[in-house]
């Protein structure tokens, strides 16, 4: 089944790729592979959520952020590449997530993340993952996530 097929049967739309808010590619192909910048939890222009874990934004609010950030990368990949279908898989994800002093849950954040590629992908196509906790994130948002796809020949 393909990406874009699965996405289907999951009921899942993918927003426009968002445009770059700075002075880098959202998305860089080298062979292979395509490595996503950092996407941060935006949905209709909006953040989903707003702060830090473990001060005002919960660890369920941070899962659904991290979600978010995934379909956002998965966008930014669909725009680059002309089609979602071209990613075979995920295979590093690092999951940033903007932490209060103490906080240190950072994989629970992560593993809103890694839900949505396991209903995506399947659990046997799990990537390889990072919950790194930060002091900040742009626009004070909770979490910001980047990827690293394998291609389809």
């Amino acid at each position: 089944m393909s990406v874009s097929e699965r996405l289907d049967e999951l009921d899942i739309d993918l927003p426009a790729p968002a445009a770059p808010a700075g002075l880098y590619n959202p998305v860089v192909v080298q062979g292979d592979v395509a490595y996503v910048s950092g996407q941060v939890p935006l949905k209709d222009g909006q953040l989903v959520a707003k702060g830090k874990l473990g001060d005002n934004v919960s660890v369920e609010e941070g899962q659904a952020a991290a979600r978010q950030c995934v379909l956002n990368a998965l966008a930014a990949l669909g725009g680059e590449l002309g089609s979602i279908d071209r990613v075979s898989r995920i295979v590093k994800m690092t999951v940033f997530v903007a932490s209060a002093d103490g906080f240190n849950d950072q994989p629970q954040v992560a593993n809103g993340a890694s839900q949505l590629l396991i209903d995506i992908f399947g659990m046997e196509q799990r990537p390889a993952r990072s919950a790194i906790g930060v002091a900040e994130l742009p626009l004070g948002c909770p979490v910001e996530v980047e990827v690293t796809a394998a291609l389809a020949g």
